[in-house]
C-alpha cells in the first residue's frame, strides 16, 4: 500500500510534502478531525478514493482468529458495480428484475472459461455450486469467487443484488491483522464518509474472535489517494460507534 502510493504521488512530490507537514506527527486524530483534515490534504484533480485500515489485534493465521465478512455501507463507495448471477429459472428473473447486469446458468460459465470478466460481483444460486467450481481456478485468484458467509451464495438472488448494488464491500484481514478497505469517494463530504466509516468499525468491533487477546483495535489509519495516512484514535472508534 505504502510502495503503491509513492508511485502514485511521484509527480506530485511538493504537494505531497506540503500535506505531510499538515499531519501532526505522534498524534491520534478523532474521527471527525482526521476527515476534515483529510479533506484539506488531497490536492488531486480527480476525484480521490477514501480508504481505512484497521490493524486488529489478531493472527490471521490462525482460523478462529481470521475477521471476514460482507456489509452494506449506508452510502456505497461510489463505484458502479456489474453483478453477475448464476442461477435458473424463477430465480434467474428474479435477479434479471432486481438489476444484475448478467444472468445465466453454463452459458455465463462457459463465457467465463472462454476469458470474459466483465463483472465485479458475481452471485449464485446454491444449486449452482457444483458447476461453478469448474471456473473456482478462475474466480478464486481475483476474489470473486461466490460464499455464502458473505451473501453471494443465497436463494434471495434479489436481496443480494440490491444489496451489492447499495454498496456492500467485503473486508478480511490480511497479513499482520490488517483490515484495508476504501469507504467512499472524497466528493461523498466528511459527514457521509463518516456514517460509512461507523458502519464499517461497526462489524469489525462485532466481528472480534473469542480467541483474540489484548487489545483488539490497535491503530486505524484513513487517507484518500494522494494524501499521506491520518492516525485514527481506536477510543474515539469505540466512543461514537457506542462500544466504548
Amino acid at each position: 500500500m505504502a510502495e503503491e502510493k509513492k508511485t502514485r504521488v511521484g509527480n506530485h512530490g511538493k504537494k505531497y510534502s506540503d500535506s505531510i507537514k499538515k499531519v501532526q506527527a505522534g498524534k491520534r486524530y478523532t474521527v471527525d478531525e482526521a476527515l476534515v483534515l483529510m479533506q484539506e490534504l488531497a490536492f488531486a484533480k480527480f476525484d480521490e478514493t477514501v480508504d481505512v485500515a484497521f490493524n486488529l489485534g489478531v493472527d490471521p493465521k490462525h482460523a478462529d482468529q481470521m475477521v471476514r465478512g460482507a456489509v452494506v455501507l449506508p452510502h456505497g463507495i461510489g463505484k458502479t458495480v456489474r453483478i453477475a448471477v448464476l442461477a435458473k429459472g424463477d430465480k434467474a428473473k428474479e435477479a434479471q428484475t432486481a438489476g444484475a447486469d448478467h444472468v445465466g446458468a453454463e452459458d455465463l460459465i462457459e463465457k467465463i472459461q472462454g476469458g470474459w470478466m466483465e463483472f465485479d460481483k458475481m452471485i449464485a444460486t446454491p444449486d449452482m455450486m457444483v458447476a461453478v467450481s469448474k471456473i473456482g481456478k478462475i474466480l478464486g485468484p481475483r476474489g470473486l469467487m461466490p460464499n455464502p458467509k458473505l451473501g453471494t451464495v443465497t436463494f434471495e438472488v434479489a436481496r443480494a443484488v440490491k444489496e451489492q448494488k447499495l454498496g456492500k464491500i467485503e473486508y478480511r484481514t490480511e497479513k499482520a491483522g490488517i483490515v484495508h478497505v476504501a469507504i467512499g469517494k472524497k466528493s461523498f463530504g466528511a459527514q457521509k464518509l463518516r456514517e460509512n466509516f461507523v458502519a464499517l468499525a461497526n462489524v469489525l468491533i462485532k466481528a472480534k474472535p473469542p480467541t483474540s487477546k489484548g487489545t483488539y483495535i490497535k491503530n486505524i489509519t484513513l487517507s484518500s489517494t494522494m494524501s499521506p495516512g491520518i492516525s485514527v484514535d481506536p477510543a474515539d472508534t469505540m466512543a461514537i460507534t457506542g462500544n466504548g
